[in-house]
């Protein structure tokens, strides 16, 4: 896994509350867009020097672009990451206080112990 371009992605994203509602409407569309173009330059990479070798893996993109935090959890991004960005996007859609937190925690009670190493 490119766990750490997974991170980046997550965490440049939740920054930017253009990204957070272009993600939120057009995940597919926000993934492919943020690897060609952002990717690179977050990574210090001029334009000249672009590379096409660090970039997602399949798993990662699709769990990326289906807005899947379970799958993101189990292929060992950072779940703050992930829970900050989802609780961005999807907080809104829950009528009671705290409703994604909540619902964030059941979906992934189920997972135990070692959980995913998060290192980069």
């Amino acid at each position: 896994m490119s766990k750490y371009l997974v991170n980046k992605f997550l965490f440049t994203v939740d920054r930017d509350p253009d990204l957070v509602e272009r993600y939120r409407e057009d995940p597919a569309g926000t993934v492919a867009w943020w690897e060609a173009e952002r990717a690179n330059l977050l990574l210090n990479c001029t334009p000249e020097e672009s590379s096409t070798w660090l970039g997602f893996e399949d798993a990662e993109r699709k769990a990326l672009a289906t807005h899947d935090y379970l799958a993101l959890f189990d292929l060992g991004a950072h779940p703050f990451l992930t829970l900050t960005l989802f609780i961005a996007m999807f907080e809104r859609d829950h009528a009671e206080p705290l409703g994604f937190q909540l619902e964030y925690a059941r979906r992934l009670a189920d997972r135990g112990l070692p959980y995913p190493d998060i290192t980069t």
